[in-house]
């Protein structure tokens, strides 16, 4: 036995040697390695050194094997396959990532929220959520991110470089995860679905946006006004439009600038045409993929978005938006002028014609302009049709309307009538009063239309 314990001691002695022997440190941070080769290639971090390029784009590594794997980029090259669903990739990390989608296990957990994650990496993402770690700094324009990819995908917007291409049509991406959505209009592919609805996306982000639907969801809370938004990029768009009145991107075309490049990007096929979004049903075509998406409902007459108050369904988002301020009475919408409020943004465009005088709905037969297109098809009746009147003073009203003429001033503004009825309704948006109440819920109005209107969202 003493024999053998001898042996033992000395045979460990000389293992611990060999470690200590090949034990390296980083003189910088003081990591440890066990071959020399991990050491060098460790203090590339440091040092910034990338001494392995691409000789088809130029592109630099700290390392060969990251090199190999970039190649594939310009090869197509996909040698790790699934063997469930045959999908290929370029490097086996993806395929490993990928195979959880078939086993749906998600084994990285968040020790702060419980939420999980198939991948590590994701998981190092998400809690710099709670951290508020942004780590990686562009060293151009000094702006912080919480991931080297979104970094990378950033600092295309300084070089304009767009590598990622699209087979098919040909159009460039600064981002590979854009291509891959992108792809998806040319093959209908939507893998991502809802599991309440079944509604399928070709984009986790737009399942995970969609969601919001059903939970209701609002996230992003901006920190001036308190008004809370479902989406990161609606609550961008708000502040940098409502709170600091910018409209960065501008048409290079006719000059007009927009507050969301998205909508530049609407835009510009007012002047190209295009149409990219066809029905499939009909073959009518679409500048925009949303244009696309309402239209479906009239063939399938699919109204999915349903009012949790009175339970009237509809066929848009926006339009259910719209209806729900019926029930909480919200006019986020502001007059610059004089204040008044409104449901809706297009009523506020309405409304400001009332203070500049403008307007633009011209009749073709006798030339009398109008503030309101409804105002001008009214008017044109007026031609198409002679009437009779019981009432000598609905004659003269009728009168003055065919001949444009105005003669009821409102003493407080000044704005003119052709009919007294007119200016009587008119008044009430300066004295506040409401005659008409409804005898459901108490609510008054100041026309007969709006509570003949309002009386619909009790019996829909």
């Amino acid at each position: 036995m003493n024999y053998v314990s001898s042996r033992l001691n000395v045979i460990n002695d000389g293992i611990l040697k060999a470690i200590r022997k090949s034990s390296h440190h980083c003189d910088i941070c003081k990591k440890s390695f066990a071959k020399k080769g991990n050491l060098n290639t460790h203090k590339r971090i440091h040092t910034g050194e990338k001494p392995y390029d691409c000789n088809i784009c130029g592109k630099s590594f700290s390392e060969k094997s990251n090199l190999s794997k970039h190649r594939h980029i310009h090869t197509g090259e996909k040698p790790y396959h699934c063997e469930v669903c045959d999908k290929s990739f370029s490097q086996r990390g993806h395929l490993t990532t990928h195979r959880h989608t078939h086993t749906g296990e998600k084994p990285y957990h968040c020790n702060i929220c419980g939420k999980s994650f198939s991948v590590g990496s994701n998981l190092t993402k998400h809690q710099r959520i709670h951290t508020g770690e942004k780590p990686y700094h562009c060293d151009i324009c000094g702006k912080s991110f919480s991931a080297t990819s979104n970094l990378n995908v950033h600092r295309h917007i300084h070089t304009g470089e767009k590598p990622y291409h699209c087979d098919i049509c040909g159009k460039s991406f600064s981002a590979a995860s854009n291509l891959t959505t992108h792809k998806y209009i040319h093959t209908g592919e939507k893998p991502h679905q809802c599991d309440i609805c079944d509604k399928s996306f070709s984009a986790t982000s737009n399942l995970t946006m969609h969601r919001r639907i059903h939970t209701g969801g609002k996230p992003y809370r901006c920190d001036m006004c308190d008004i809370s938004f479902s989406h990161g990029s609606t609550l961008t768009v708000h502040h940098s439009y409502i709170h600091k009145g910018k409209k960065p991107y501008f048409c290079e075309i006719c000059g007009k600038s927009f507050f969301a490049r998205s909508k530049l990007t609407i835009h510009r096929h007012i002047h190209t045409g295009e149409k990219p979004y066809q029905c499939d049903i009909c073959g009518i075509s679409f500048s925009q993929r949303s244009h696309l998406t309402t239209h479906k409902h009239i063939h399938t007459g699919d109204k999915p978005y349903h009012c949790d108050i009175c339970g009237k369904s509809f066929s848009q988002t926006s339009h259910l938006i719209i209806h729900k301020r019926i029930h909480t009475g919200e006019k986020p919408y502001h007059c610059d002028i004089c204040g008044n409020s409104f449901s809706q943004n297009s009523d506020v465009t309405k409304h400001k014609r009332i203070h500049i005088g403008e307007k633009p709905y011209h009749c073709d037969i006798c030339g009398i302009p109008f503030s309101h297109n409804r105002y001008l098809t009214k008017h044109k009746h007026l031609h198409l049709t002679e009437k009779s009147f019981p009432v000598n003073s609905k004659l003269t009203d009728h009168k003055h309307i065919r001949r444009g003429e105005r003669q009821y001033h409102c003493d407080i503004c000044g704005k003119p009538f052709s009919v007294t009825s007119h200016l009587i309704t008119h008044k009430r948006i300066h004295t506040g009063e409401k005659p008409y109440q409804c005898n459901i819920c108490g609510r008054s109005f100041s026309h007969a239309g709006n509570l003949k209107r309002h009386k619909y969202t009790h019996t829909a």
